[in-house]
């Protein structure tokens, strides 16, 4: 290895570690913060205390804000991993023309601001007649969560022998039961990575849900957004450091189910 090399290779580094700081550093922050017994956020605490994560169960209305984020990742993730599922076969395994349309078509939603995709969603919802909150959520998180399926599941389909399907219906499964008995076991790093961003998208999703939430119905980063709003103490970074801790469960789940090598792969 030559001098320049080195010296490349420092640099890189360096750049690699200034990255990891300067994206991780307000995570830090925030999860300090939340431990602070100040009641404005000063950094370092002048004190360690519990008293935001017990000040978070008198907010009002926040367990029915995390109720309804929760209910409609959920739900949204299940439904887009069924659609995403057969739509990401038939673009893999179809010989129709239009395939690569639909697939690009498919993941346009990340390729445009939320914002955008917010107001166009609302108008086109208010012109269906659609006016329920929870529907209108339900839709506009199946269309931000069903990209992130989709795009994952495309990838691993293309290196995916479809052909053993066909071995196991010549020894007499149905069409059904053989991908799930071959396909679902091979494409699991898959499944799971899509379902966890899936979910974590739908769970931390502002920008489509504040245009097509009402009094009643308000998601969890909405909630945030209004107490910020009428009393920003810490107990929003103790919020925001369960969101932080959750992608992190879900990380960690990944890892020791299937390994974070394979889900990057898949």
């Amino acid at each position: 290895m030559t001098r320049a090399d080195r010296i490349a290779r420092s640099v890189s580094w360096w750049i690699a570690g200034f990255a990891v700081v300067f994206l991780m550093a307000p995570l830090v922050v925030t999860v300090v913060v939340s431990f602070s017994a100040s009641s404005v956020y000063t950094l370092p605490p002048p004190d360690w205390s519990l008293r935001w994560y017990e000040a978070m169960g008198r907010r009002s209305g926040l367990m029915e804000a995390l109720t309804l984020s929760l209910n409609l990742a959920f739900v949204s993730t299940a439904i887009s991993l069924v659609m995403g599922t057969a739509v990401a076969m038939a673009v893999a395994q179809g010989t129709f023309p239009g395939r690569s349309a639909i697939a690009t078509f498919s993941v346009s939603p990340l390729m445009m601001p939320g914002l955008v995709v917010g107001v166009a969603l609302l108008q086109f919802l208010r012109e269906m007649g659609l006016r329920d909150a929870y529907w209108s959520l339900l839709i506009g998180h199946i269309l931000i969560t069903l990209p992130f399926v989709m795009r994952t599941l495309l990838a691993a389909m293309a290196s995916f022998d479809f052909s053993l399907i066909d071995a196991a219906r010549t020894l007499g499964m149905s069409w059904p039961r053989a991908a799930l008995k071959v396909l679902a076991p091979n494409l699991a790093p898959a499944f799971l990575t899509a379902g966890l961003f899936a979910f974590l998208a739908s769970m931390d999703n502002y920008p489509i849900s504040i245009f097509l939430t009402d009094a009643r119905n308000k998601t969890l980063p909405i909630k945030m957004l209004q107490y910020l709003e009428e009393q920003p103490d810490p107990s929003i970074a103790a919020m925001s450091s369960g969101l932080i801790l959750m992608a992190l469960a879900a990380l960690i789940l990944g890892a020791r189910t299937v390994g974070l090598n394979r889900m990057i792969q898949g």
